[in-house]
């Protein structure tokens, strides 16, 4: 334990020793400095995807429960149920429930959405269509009814799901689903192989897309999930602060040798100069 000492100015240690309060002040404000990382991290990402709705097979009656997100239905085998994915995974290791893979997760499926990508170098492929807007009246806005539903709220991964789209979930849920119910899968290798080649081609394609922010360029992110944009957000962002940083060399550079002309009794340099120096 750390008391003030007897000198003013300084800090008395549990071993006897003295250290300067000024340093004592300099660490706290270093650990006070260090902010957070940008946006989530992948295991963030994997919680939030444990909020995702899939459909089970109970294989025992189990009642309704009260969640935060409202009550569940009622489990009556053999009948498929949507249950959020954190408890569908707690079933299954008690063994009182079946998991049933979305339609997206099927090899066919799979094999679909991977031709889209490959076909398609610049884009991603579509993703769940979106339920209509609503607009909020004021006094309904806590109305549950009125509400819009965004993921992981959406039913895009039960069993009802569209086959052809990719959930904003995709990567980190088809993960869990292979960790901790593979046994409900018809072919659990040929899934992962497929899912394997799809994270490789979309990474890709969003590597390439950083190249042309050089060119004062965006990326489109359309399709992208979340899990890949955790993954890629410290290199894209890595990459932008590069590029800032060498058109603020490039402007300082150029401003200098206008300075320095302007003082030779040189005339300035014309706008197409500008332009090509800021290429």
């Amino acid at each position: 334990m750390e008391t003030l000492g007897p000198r003013r100015g300084r800090v008395e240690s549990s071993g006897g020793g003295l250290i300067p309060w000024r340093g004592i002040r300099s660490i706290h404000a270093l650990d006070m400095a260090l902010p957070l990382k940008a946006g989530l991290t992948p295991a963030e990402v994997a919680f939030l995807c444990e909020m995702e709705m899939v459909t089970v097979i109970s294989r025992q009656r189990l009642e309704s429960l009260e969640l935060l997100g409202g009550p569940t239905k009622a489990l009556t085998p053999p009948f498929p149920t949507p249950l959020p994915l954190w408890l569908a995974l707690l079933l299954k290791r008690q063994r009182r429930a079946n998991i049933l893979p979305p339609p997206w997760l099927n090899p066919e499926a799979l094999s679909a959405i991977l031709d889209i990508e490959v076909d398609h170098e610049d884009t991603f492929s579509p993703p769940p269509t979106l339920p209509p807007p609503k607009t909020l009246p004021s006094d309904l806005y806590l109305d549950q009814t009125a509400l819009e539903m965004s993921s992981p709220f959406l039913p895009s991964s039960t069993s009802n799901a569209a086959p052809d789209a990719l959930p904003y979930h995709w990567l980190e849920l088809s993960h869990m689903l292979l960790s901790h119910a593979s046994d409900d899968f018809e072919e659990p290798d040929t899934v992962r192989r497929l899912l394997r080649d799809l994270k490789e081609v979309r990474m890709a394609k969003l590597r390439k897309g950083v190249k042309v922010l050089d060119a004062g360029a965006g990326v489109q992110m359309n399709g992208v999930g979340a899990l890949e944009i955790a993954e890629s957000r410290s290199f894209i962002s890595g990459v932008v602060d590069g590029l800032r940083k060498i058109g603020a060399s490039r402007e300082q550079t150029r401003k200098e040798r206008d300075a320095e002309d302007a003082e030779n009794g040189y005339a300035a340099s014309s706008i197409d100069d500008q332009d090509d120096d800021m290429l």
